[in-house]
């Protein structure tokens, strides 16, 4: 049974909004009804970009048994369709689709004790599930000509959306990851730590550039296995960046889309990889907020990029105040891989 809850209307439009009131995106963005299969609907809609929600945290709780990031959805949507319409940016492009609702799985692993090994691989067959729900739902966005945009979540649901991408397109996928850590982990069960490991292993991910690794988070063993396959992965360091200033932000981005080539690619955001936003491994150092907006501006025009993820956002572990502002950072990711050139 499908997983996804349409989201028919905008939940957040008062009856008492004025028409001398500045039109929002969410007044003019399109909905979908539950009378017809999603492909249907999209295959014949004049829409590019189709945004959902994966309400979740049992990727993250599977992987070291923390929580985080299952609010973000909720609080990313009331601002993101409380942005003005004008010029920079056009609704009638894009779909609000809805979420997938992983409840019954949340509810599951607060049963669980993550120090148990029993109780871990159960959290791990749960993440296994969800990614069948995932793929399934990109699968259909992709095969209708679309470009999916969806807000997480743990990084565990790229193993989802880079299977269903690849099934759509029959062919494997590139993919840049803005990321504090490889999540190329060893394929032990699924988590939020091996999404590219595992859809490596089974042919859905070709090439791989990790952009902003953190050089304290990585294992000797791991930079082993990822520097015996220079032509299939590649990466910077925060360090190299920020610290020993022997690269630059900008070439490096070109020196990412110059490694994936031709090929089809996504975009891959961890919120821990940006400075002082929280996520389930927040960081003080990190990449900056406005270098990050540039960068998915850049990306986003490239005519062989398929999708946006952006994971790891965990507004309910900070303050009220500066949860509003980092969600309205998050909508502001998606404007700028929405807006108008």
């Amino acid at each position: 049974m499908s997983k996804l809850n349409i989201l028919k209307t905008n939940p957040f439009l008062s009856s008492k909004n004025s028409s001398s009131k500045p039109l929002r995106l969410g007044e003019r963005v399109k909905f979908l009804s539950d009378s017809t299969p999603i492909y249907d609907q999209l295959k014949d809609l004049d829409v590019d970009y189709v945004i959902f929600g994966i309400p979740e945290d049992v990727g993250a709780f599977a992987n070291n048994g923390k929580r985080g990031g299952r609010d973000a959805w909720k609080l990313v949507l009331k601002e993101l369709l409380n942005l003005r319409v004008n010029s920079f940016i056009k609704p009638q492009r894009l779909v609000i689709l809805g979420l997938l609702d992983f409840s019954e799985e949340q509810t599951a692993t607060e049963k669980l004790d993550p120090s148990k090994k029993n109780d871990l691989k159960k959290a791990r067959q749960l993440v296994a599930k969800m990614d069948k729900q995932i793929s399934q739902l990109i699968h259909d966005i992709i095969k209708a000509g679309k470009k999916p945009i969806v807000v997480g979540g743990g990084h565990n649901n790229a193993y989802g959306i880079l299977k269903g991408t690849s099934l759509a397109l029959k062919q494997s996928l590139n993919v840049i990851n803005f990321d504090a850590h490889t999540d190329f982990e060893h394929p032990d069960g699924r988590h939020n730590g091996n999404a590219f490991s595992y859809a490596y292993n089974d042919g859905f991910l070709d090439r791989y550039f990790i952009y902003g690794l953190h050089e304290n988070y990585l294992p000797n063993e791991l930079l082993k296995t990822i520097k015996k396959l220079p032509k299939r992965i590649q990466f910077n360091t925060i360090e190299d960046i920020y610290v020993r200033r022997k690269v630059t932000m900008r070439k490096e981005i070109d020196r990412a889309l110059s490694f994936i080539g031709k090929g089809k690619f996504g975009i891959e955001v961890d919120c821990d990889s940006i400075e002082n936003m929280p996520a389930v491994a927040m960081t003080t150092s990190g990449l900056r907020a406005n270098h990050m907006r540039e960068m998915i501006y850049k990306l986003s025009r490239h005519e062989n990029v398929h999708y946006l993820h952006i994971c790891g956002f965990a507004p309910e572990l900070c303050s009220k105040r500066m949860r509003r502002s980092w969600t309205k950072f998050v909508a502001y990711m998606i404007s700028d891989f929405v807006r108008d050139r």
